[in-house]
């Protein structure tokens, strides 16, 4: 069965991103992210580097020489083959549930404060409900 952990309420997205990469490479998980926004992906990229001070995380974009070792690969949805993945982590900032999720042993959806974003999360919710995944709900309002 596919865990899809939904974490909601943030304000910052990526920052929540950077932290749950952090977790699924210190439990040698290889994690994908996908998003059709290149520049959320860029900052994303960039956030990776810099987000602590003590560490990074290894990470490259999909189309890398090194994509097939490295941890945490970032991407877009169109340019995947999906008999390709190799990853057991989903992170997906895409408005859609993606075709290709069950490759995945686990599937992340992070969920802003904004009715749009909310109202998009509640629709990709059903759907992974409907098709018999186990759902878990992380608050993070404070």
């Amino acid at each position: 069965m596919i865990q899809v952990d939904y974490y909601t309420g943030t304000a910052d997205k990526l920052s929540i991103a950077c932290r749950l990469c952090t977790k699924a490479v210190q439990q040698m998980q290889r994690m994908l992210i996908l998003s059709d926004d290149s520049l959320q992906l860029t900052q994303l990229d960039k956030l990776l580097w810099t987000f602590s001070s003590v560490s990074f995380v290894p990470h490259c974009f999909v189309d890398s020489k090194l994509s097939s070792v490295t941890p945490v690969v970032l991407g877009y949805p169109s340019h995947l083959y999906p008999e390709s993945l190799d990853y057991t982590i989903l992170l997906s900032f895409h408005d859609e549930v993606l075709p290709y999720y069950q490759r995945f042993n686990r599937v992340i959806e992070i969920v802003d404060h904004t009715p749009a974003d909310r109202e998009k999360a509640r629709k990709r919710y059903r759907i992974y409900q409907a098709q018999g995944c186990h759902i878990r709900h992380h608050s993070l309002d404070s």
